[in-house]
């Protein structure tokens, strides 16, 4: 049983939806974004999702493409990624999901980037713009790895293509809640609830919700009838405003502290 599957059949045991949260790899640094790894543990997140910055991102509003272009000029590469995962997994065993674009995957060579990830200690990967007709072209490694395919699936998806989708997807089905990129719309918590419960009946792997959740009250929303929720740009924005000053940890902490704190409640 891998990472994911663990912690969201503890989850299930427990009663409550987990908690996703999102950072960029690399941004303010990647020293500093290791820290940041081990204080989202330490404050609650059950994954974590790490996004490898890409030059031209499409599903990634303007708060995390910021973040990518800060990763990108403090040097950040998929392999220093790859390393800072690694030495993170020295004291963290709080599962990792990489996100991002497929081509800097493809550069790096898929067969060598599965069998990194996996020595590094990566549990999951999820690309934004791999369609599932060309799953073929990575899958096979993930799988031969012990990589979990975490897939997405949207409000615009078919529900031929979503069958699709769920089907190929391992560890959590990610569901964006809204059309449009990351931190652009309000949420819609009963078309959520609606779409979710659509979902599950496509698949049996745990459902977690993304795209729109910025405050407690929202994670409480989505997450009184997800697996998992994910925030991204909320806590993204939070490093933008801080960087490397002293207070970054403790205020990342406290608003993980206060997500996790409203996902407590909300079942």
């Amino acid at each position: 049983m891998s990472r994911i599957d663990q912690v969201f059949a503890q989850l299930r045991q427990q009663g409550r939806p987990g908690l996703i949260p999102f950072i960029t790899a690399g941004d303010p640094d990647l020293a500093t974004c290791a820290e940041l790894v081990r204080t989202l543990a330490a404050a609650g997140a059950d994954v974590i999702e790490l996004g490898f910055p890409f030059s031209d991102p499409m599903a990634d509003g303007p708060t995390i493409q910021a973040a990518s272009e800060r990763a990108l000029a403090a040097g950040t590469s998929l392999a220093g990624v790859l390393q800072m995962v690694a030495e993170v997994r020295r004291d963290c065993q709080v599962p990792i999901v990489l996100m991002g674009y497929f081509n800097p995957v493809y550069r790096y060579g898929v067969e060598r980037f599965a069998v990194d990830a996996a020595a590094s200690g990566v549990d999951g990967l999820l690309l934004v713009d791999l369609p599932p007709e060309e799953a073929d072209e990575i899958q096979p490694a993930l799988q031969q790895a012990g990589i979990d395919m975490i897939t997405l699936l949207a409000p615009t998806t078919p529900p031929e293509r979503m069958k699709r989708l769920a089907s190929q997807g391992s560890g959590y089905l990610y569901y964006v809640s809204m059309t449009g990129v990351t931190g652009s719309r309000r949420l819609e918590p009963e078309d959520i609830r609606q779409a979710v419960t659509e979902v599950r009946k496509l698949s049996s792997i745990p459902v977690g919700v993304g795209f729109g959740i910025t405050t407690p009250a929202d994670a409480a929303a989505v997450g009184s009838y997800a697996d998992a929720v994910v925030v991204g740009s909320a806590l993204v924005q939070i490093i933008a405003e801080n960087g490397c000053n002293e207070t970054l940890q403790q205020k990342v902490a406290d608003f993980v502290g206060a997500l996790r704190q409203g996902l407590e409640t909300c079942r």
